[in-house]
């Protein structure tokens, strides 16, 4: 698996790619909550996330998108619910309360965080 700094004049020439297969494989032997990070360079990072039965989420410090690769849910964030399904894109700022919820046993989701503590300004 691919995870390590993409910086450094020895740099893995792989460090710019992460699989999904691969990080899916790890998973499998994980216990809750289950995620796995594909690749990292300065404050971005892109992970995996498969919760099992319930999201015990708590509110991140940087910006995240998530990108539903597969199965259905409902999202909660701030207050505010919404059905999602593979292909979906979904935004958090930074420090902002959010979950999936009534997710079904095949949910699978990218996550990527980026940018300073606090998120970015607007």
């Amino acid at each position: 698996m691919t995870t390590t700094s993409t910086q450094g004049p020895n740099r893995n020439r792989q460090n710019w790619r992460g699989s999904l297969f691969e990080a899916m494989q790890v998973l499998r032997d994980q216990a809750d909550p289950r995620f796995e990070i594909l690749l990292k360079h300065g404050s971005m990072s892109v992970e995996i996330y498969a919760p099992q039965k319930q999201d015990h989420q708590t509110p991140h410090r940087q910006d995240e998108l998530y990108i539903i690769q597969s199965g259905t849910g409902i999202f909660s964030r701030d207050g505010d619910r919404s059905p999602c399904r593979a292909g979906d894109v979904l935004f958090v700022p930074a420090g902002m309360d959010h979950r999936f919820e009534d997710f079904t046993d095949d949910f699978v989701t990218w996550v990527i965080f980026w940018g300073p503590d606090g998120g970015e300004t607007p």
